[in-house]
């Protein structure tokens, strides 16, 4: 097994000694070890270079051409273009997609809502880049500290790019 993920010559070395992009490869060792027909990786690129990034591409498409279900959790989603097929995205508990990557970035922008102290300084700034800026209500959770030192929250801003 340490051969198919590139440890074979650490097999006698002490993990302690390992860097994080071996450390990932030897996880992905213990992933496969039984020979699941479903497997969850999360962050599986993290600390891999470019070879190892290479590599776990196409371990995983193998894996999965053999039938088996791959997950990957990410937050790089432009890391996932080049690694999946299909796209689960939960946010808060919640489904929000389950679709192929090209209909779910099909999707194109939306919005996001800003909380900034100094709405003045950003507007500007987001405008700038090809942001559109709406000023809004404040809404949401209370602002860290507000209920003790009676600060107010920051405005609220919806940003569309």
């Amino acid at each position: 097994m340490l051969a198919e993920v590139g440890l074979a010559d650490a097999a006698g070395r002490r993990i302690g000694g390992f860097s994080l992009g071996m450390r990932q490869r030897l996880g992905i060792a213990a992933a496969l070890l039984g020979d699941p027909p479903v497997l969850l990786f999360d962050e599986p690129l993290n600390g891999l270079d470019p070879e190892g990034v290479r590599w776990v591409r196409g371990l995983f498409r193998r894996l999965a051409g053999e039938g088996r279900t791959v997950f990957v959790s990410s937050h790089l989603m432009s890391e996932m273009e080049h690694t999946a097929d299909q796209l689960i995205v939960l946010g808060r508990g919640e489904l929000i997609a389950a679709e192929s990557l090209a209909r779910f970035a099909a999707r194109g922008g939306g919005s996001v809502s800003v909380r900034t102290p100094e709405p003045e300084r950003l507007s500007p700034l987001l405008t700038a880049e090809g942001g559109s800026v709406r000023r809004g209500p404040t809404g949401g959770s209370p602002w860290p500290g507000s209920a003790r030192s009676g600060s107010p929250r920051p405005p609220s801003s919806t940003a569309s790019c």
